[in-house]
């Protein structure tokens, strides 16, 4: 006789995958823009690829590539998507009891957390169904991201000009998309974003490409409890 807990299993993981399919797709969508941009900027086909490999932050990454293309260097581009990914240590602590046993067990679930694995995760209302989540959920993306970069990167080395087709403002497009949500919901958020804005636009004639995007960080500080 089959146990109930056998007869469900099936059950729970197929509607994981499906609640989990739209992530996927959206996720591979954005890939497929940040490997193309990335390459039509002028990164060679390989550089986006193996960012979203090793790397694996989207946000971060999109910024990093921007500061790139808008001229900064490494230097720039790299502190930028150093500070914007810091909030997955907070991330990591929420999760850190689904990763499970084991060194490399926790070590691969600390680079499949983001955002939206999180998210998914802990929505789910017992352990072992969130445990199941952020496995499912973080591995799907990961995969579905990747193949998107590494599409859009072959693709891109044959747009040339990305201002002919308008690629360029894929950047702003896509981080406008992952904060829009915050910024409506959240008025601490939307002023911390005003004034980092602000001092972009002041600093920007004064200061080297990247410089601004690092400056403007500083509107976290308006946050509550920012500065306790």
């Amino acid at each position: 006789m089959r146990s109930p807990n056998r007869t469900t299993q099936p059950h729970r993981s197929a509607s994981l995958v499906r609640d989990s399919s739209l992530v996927w797709l959206a996720g591979g969508i954005v890939g497929v823009s940040f490997g193309a941009v990335s390459v039509a900027g002028g990164l060679p086909w390989w550089a986006p690829v193996l960012m979203s490999l090793v790397v694996y932050a989207g946000s971060a990454q999109f910024s990093a590539v921007g500061v790139l293309l808008a001229g900064g260097g490494p230097l720039a581009a790299a502190a930028t998507g150093l500070l914007l990914n810091t909030r997955t240590a907070a991330f990591g602590l929420a999760v850190a009891d689904l990763l499970g046993p084991g060194r490399a067990t926790r070590l691969l679930g600390a680079h499949l957390v983001t955002d939206e694995t999180v998210a998914f995760a802990l929505a789910q209302p017992d352990p072992a169904r969130r445990r199941a989540a952020f496995w499912v959920s973080g591995l799907g993306l990961f995969a579905a991201w990747n193949v998107g970069v590494a599409a859009g990167a072959l693709a891109g080395s044959a747009l040339g000009d990305t201002g002919r087709y308008g690629l360029d403002a894929a950047f702003p497009a896509v981080l406008v998309a992952l904060v829009l949500p915050a910024l409506r919901t959240d008025p601490g958020v939307r002023r911390a974003a005003l004034v980092g804005a602000a001092i972009a636009l002041a600093v920007t004639p004064a200061v080297p490409a990247g410089i601004p995007v690092l400056l403007a960080l500083l509107g976290l500080f308006t946050l509550p409890g920012a500065r306790r």
